[in-house]
């Protein structure tokens, strides 16, 4: 059974490793989307990883070692000690999307110390919460209207 794991590349090289996948017969999903870029002179409209640095490949777990035939592929994404797998329904639902017309500027960002958050699941859901530190294995909200700090273990 294949099933789509993430690839980390060297910076910038995220359409160069998918194009020498393409090549080698592994299947592999780049997400891009359309920046204009301003320079002194000129307005252009460019190509740009959706994703820095990612690129989805889809191949049974035994042939994993493929991927480092490529040159700018650096390792596999891991998640909970292992190389993280996204559901073929995550990927339909990343194509799906930014083939929707009037799409309109999209940029991915990870959470950072001081950002504002609202918890979706478990017993705080619908919280707005301040993260006020991250580090290997837990995020610390504070939650404001609670007067409380809470510590979520994510490994």
């Amino acid at each position: 059974m294949k099933n789509w794991y993430v690839v980390y590349t060297k910076p910038k090289w995220e359409k160069k490793v998918a194009e020498k996948l393409t090549e080698a017969g592994i299947e592999c999903y780049c997400p891009l989307i359309t920046q204009i870029k301003q320079w002194s002179d000129r307005k252009k409209a460019i190509e740009v990883p959706l994703f820095n640095s990612y690129v989805f490949v889809q191949l049974e777990d035994g042939n994993r070692n493929a991927v480092f035939q490529v040159s700018g592929v650096v390792r596999y994404l891991f998640w909970l000690g292992k190389p993280a797998i996204v559901k073929d329904g995550e990927i339909e639902i990343i194509k799906t999307s930014l083939s929707a017309p009037n799409l309109s500027d999209i940029s991915v960002t990870s959470i950072q110390v001081g950002d504002r958050i609202k918890l979706e699941t478990g017993a705080f859901s619908n919280q707005d919460a301040i993260v006020q530190e991250i580090s290997n294995t837990y995020y610390t909200l504070v939650l404001e209207s609670l007067g409380c700090v809470l510590k979520i273990k994510y490994k």
